[in-house]
């Protein structure tokens, strides 16, 4: 509590408001609630055309903030609002600045492009995220990216390694489409329409063969979506994409940690990625009941394995921890990177600094999916 708000507690005590306008008063801190929640919404003007971005929390440009990116199909609500609203992701929440990137024309509501507008290709997208670091002022982000919005953010993070501490990747694909996958997929969009390729590309065949409650709703949130032109050009630059050349000599310079569910659509290709990446600094994730958006279907889990990343990167580290990490047998299911020769699997110690997270006996949770 700063110093001006002790002062209006304590002269609200020594002369008790009117019954009225303490009613205005409980109306108008209710509005101020429901407003922090929704976030400030912001149309930020990029060399490559405008980017929507909502920020939540005050802005605290002496730690990074937390940039999410969305997938194909998905905006920045419907991907993302599942796990930043989750009560125990809230101890996060409230040490840090969060910004929801919308990809050009995915907001709710944004007007349809005219016919042949040439949409910007992934590394165009990419080379929007800097205006955006610029106009907050942020020195550096911890990025969150969910497929499409992964690859996004790997291009921005191997362009611009000082401005990530940290990147989350979640059904990251490093690869573009092979001559094979091409085929395949000229021939499944004769077949159906691009509402159901987007959702083969977010679901698992396990959830598509089910059919049950969350995918219908998505279903008929991006049929039905007045923006759904934009949604299949942001569908054809994702599936333009080109190679995201990594390796152990040139990768990311920040901690990073890739999270796939165990039948989600892209498992192979966030091995592949896994095995591309510096086993010191990286760490795996596979979520067991997962399916294709684990950040929809299993926050707790989620919510407690970045809690351990940021931790890992040395903040919060004398956070409080939650349910969840009280007890040692927590299935959150993760394999962490040791060394190329021994076996892939570690854990997240609390007190470790800069992604270098060495096992210690008194301080390590172990986790397993």
């Amino acid at each position: 509590m700063d110093e001006w708000s002790f002062w209006e507690i304590a002269i609200t005590e020594e002369k008790p408001l009117l019954t009225g306008q303490t009613d205005a008063i409980k109306e108008a801190e209710l509005a101020a609630r429901i407003l922090l929640d929704r976030g400030t919404e912001h149309v930020i003007e990029t060399p490559h055309g405008g980017l929507h971005v909502t920020v939540h929390g005050t802005s605290n440009t002496r730690r990074p903030a937390i940039l999410t990116v969305h997938d194909v199909g998905l905006d920045s609500k419907s991907c993302f609002s599942p796990l930043f609203k989750f009560d125990e992701m809230q101890e996060i929440v409230k040490n840090f600045t969060v910004v929801h990137i919308d990809v050009p024309g995915q907001e709710e509501g944004a007007a349809v492009y005219p016919s042949g507008y040439q949409y910007p290709s992934m590394d165009t997208i990419s080379e929007m995220l800097p205006t955006v670091l610029q106009f907050f002022k942020f020195r550096s982000v911890i990025g969150v990216g969910v497929g499409a919005g992964a690859y996004i953010l790997s291009k921005f993070t191997l362009a611009n390694p000082d401005a990530v501490e940290g990147l989350v990747l979640i059904n990251m694909d490093p690869n573009a489409r092979g001559w094979m996958e091409w085929a395949a997929q000229k021939l499944v969009s004769v077949a159906s329409s691009v509402t159901e390729q987007i959702l083969s590309h977010l679901f698992s065949q396990e959830e598509l063969s089910a059919n049950a409650e969350p995918l219908q709703a998505h279903r008929e949130r991006i049929s039905k979506a007045t923006n759904l032109p934009n949604v299949e050009h942001f569908w054809k630059s994702y599936n333009s994409r080109r190679d995201i050349n990594i390796d152990r000599n040139c990768t990311f310079k920040c901690p990073v940690m890739l999270v796939v569910g165990d039948q989600a659509p892209y498992e192979d290709a966030a091995v592949e990625c896994n095995s591309k990446l510096d086993p010191t600094t990286t760490s795996f994730l596979k979520m067991a009941d997962a399916g294709g958006l684990p950040q929809l279907t299993q926050p707790a889990k989620l919510t407690e394995a970045f809690k351990y990343f940021i931790q890992g990167m040395g903040y919060m580290a004398s956070s409080c921890m939650t349910r969840l990490s009280r007890s040692r047998t927590t299935s959150l299911s993760s394999s962490y990177s040791m060394d190329g020769s021994r076996s892939r699997s570690r854990t997240l110690s609390q007190g470790s600094q800069g992604g270098q997270m060495p096992p210690s006996p008194s301080q390590t949770m172990e986790v397993s999916c």
